[in-house]
């Protein structure tokens, strides 16, 4: 027994050795194969986040500030390169206090007018925007900024806190993308095989993307008057704001019908006013121009030039139209060149197929835009006819150029078009006409953010009517609407569909109300109340359909946020 015990003892200290040197080598295959797995997570996959927020636009970058000053770990999701949406895509001539009619900067107060105040300490006239702001005083000029410094405002302010901001990554066209158990949604992917989870996700987009991608109901076009009992939604029987100034002959051969049509202009009957269609308002660049030699880019004559596409410019010249002309309109001499009036850069009935198209077709759309606008300034400023018939309009475009530094990375040219309106979500609560109008307007028990803009949609179209050349569908402006407060519902899907998700760029509203809405300063306080309402979910383990508006109410107005103005405005 002895022996056989020697004989057990020695085999066992081999034994031990040997394990020893296996678990060694275990040992090492683990941690390599931990190494591996971390890897890959880093390559395609983040750990969870308290909040998601898809979309880096006004709502997005506010949301995730307001995340992070909450205390909640905040992944910021953008799908192209840049942080800040419109921002930093030409939108700098801001719509607050840019009208004759009414003041509306008292509506904006927050992390919006932090924002607004940071833009002026760079510009170094912080005393004079505090100052003007305090005492309700009127300068539209004070809220304006050139793209390349909204993104210098918007990066620092982002890197004042721990937010995780992930750029060009897009959400994933596949069918499964979103992940979700029951009506909660769990995680989704983006196209470099990214998955980000979260406890709430935030839709900052303006194509409401995320929204679609999870099942939840969505509306885009026009809705009737019939749907919500309202009058200036639908078809419009007659569009004032906005048409022809002068009598433009739509067909290629001047007065006969049966030639055809010149380009801009589509072949289609009005139609049944009031009557429901999927059209869109239309969109355009937001243009940054310079008269300075020495910062422009010379405008290009496109590779695909096709004078014809301007006929409609030349005709309305020649029946004593005025056409439009840049000026200076925000910092440095520059331009916030925005397509308004009756003939402009805004493309009538090209964008229809954009936003439930998927990304090649908003590419083919986009890059339409671009050739489309590139040549028309091109021909304005150089064509021959034009120097003949308006020869100070041609001179005027002739001094202007793209401003050398701005969207240095895409040859002058801004990155984004303006997506005026896209996606809507249809929730349990729909914002709608009434809650614009002033007489009897439905008040709201919930408000989250004051939306201070008259019900604003551009035309849809352009067709023919009693022969002549007619934009439809353009509503602006009057004496009919109020300021209004935007209820957290309509920030919120069905219960049904989504738990965890809100959508302040594309809140439950129709054609007509989203109008009112869809200004930078609203989606900035919207966003701000959407990180609000996460946060206070995560919290209290509730449905974000469930958040308590007075602990919501009383945290925005605690930060300055503007729920309704005083007696008078």
């Amino acid at each position: 027994m002895m022996k056989r015990i020697g004989f057990n003892a020695i085999s066992m200290k081999k034994k031990t050795k040997q394990l020893i040197e296996l678990e060694a080598t275990v040992f090492k295959m683990v941690v390599f194969i931990a190494f591996l797995t971390s890897f890959a997570w880093g390559c395609s996959g983040r750990a969870g986040y308290d909040i998601v927020i898809y979309g880096s636009g006004s709502s997005g970058f506010i949301a995730a500030i307001q995340a992070a000053e909450l205390g909640k770990s905040v992944a910021l999701v953008e799908p192209g390169n840049h942080i800040g949406g419109l921002n930093v895509e030409g939108l700098g001539g801001t719509d607050i206090d840019n009208h004759p009619e009414f003041q509306n900067s008292p509506a904006v107060g927050g992390l919006a007018l932090e924002f607004y105040r940071r833009i002026a300490n760079e510009y170094g006239v912080i005393d004079s925007f505090d100052r003007s702001f305090q005492q309700q005083l009127k300068n539209s000029h004070l809220w304006r900024f050139e793209p390349s410094v909204a993104e210098k405002v918007i990066n620092k302010w982002l890197g004042e806190y721990d937010i995780q901001v992930y750029t060009g990554e897009r959400l994933s066209e596949d069918p499964e993308a979103v992940r979700s158990n029951g009506s909660r949604i769990l995680s989704f992917k983006t196209e470099s095989g990214t998955t980000f989870k979260g406890k709430v996700f935030i839709d900052a987009t303006l194509e409401g993307d995320l929204l679609a991608a999870a099942g939840i109901s969505t509306v885009v076009g026009r809705e009737s008057n019939q749907t919500y009992s309202e009058t200036r939604n639908g078809i419009r029987a007659e569009t004032t704001h906005g048409q022809f100034a002068v009598d433009v002959d739509p067909y290629l051969v001047p007065g006969d019908s049966t030639s055809g049509l010149i380009p801009t202009i589509r072949d289609e009957p009005l139609g049944e006013p009031g009557s429901r269609d999927h059209r869109l308002q239309a969109y355009c660049f937001r243009v940054c121009l310079s008269q300075d030699p020495e910062n422009q880019i010379p405008f290009r004559k496109p590779d695909n030039y096709d004078r014809t596409h301007y006929e409609i410019y030349v005709r309305y010249l020649k029946s004593g139209g005025k056409l439009y002309r840049p000026r200076v309109n925000i910092p440095h001499g520059k331009t916030d060149l925005n397509g308004g009036g009756d003939l402009t850069h805004n493309l009538y009935g090209m964008n229809y197929e954009y936003p439930t198209g998927n990304y090649e077709k908003r590419q083919e759309i986009l890059q339409y835009h671009r050739d489309y606008t590139e040549g028309l300034f091109y021909f304005l400023a150089h064509d021959d006819e034009i120097g003949q018939i308006a020869p100070d309009l041609q001179q005027a475009w002739a001094s202007w150029g793209l401003a050398k530094d701005e969207f240095t990375d895409n040859n002058g040219w801004p990155r984004m078009l303006y997506v005026r309106d896209a996606r809507r979500m249809v929730s349990d609560y729909v914002i709608t006409e009434h809650h614009v109008s002033r007489e009897n307007g439905i008040a709201v028990e919930d408000p989250v953010a004051l939306a201070y803009w008259p019900a604003d949609v551009h035309s849809v179209r352009r067709i023919v009517r009693n022969g002549k050349a007619y934009n439809e569908g353009f509503v602006f402006g009057g004496e009919w609407w109020k300021p209004l407060g935007i209820a957290y519902r309509a920030l919120v899907p069905k219960k049904k569909e989504c738990t965890n998700l809100i959508a302040p760029t594309c809140p439950s509203s129709s054609h007509i109300a989203y109008g009112a809405i869809r200004i930078e300063f609203t989606f900035m306080a919207l966003g701000q109340a959407a990180a609000t309402a996460a946060s206070l979910a995560i919290d209290g383990g509730f449905d974000v359909q469930e958040v308590p508006y007075n602990k919501l109410q009383g945290i925005l107005l605690k930060q300055g946020q503007v729920l309704q103005l005083n007696e008078g405005y």
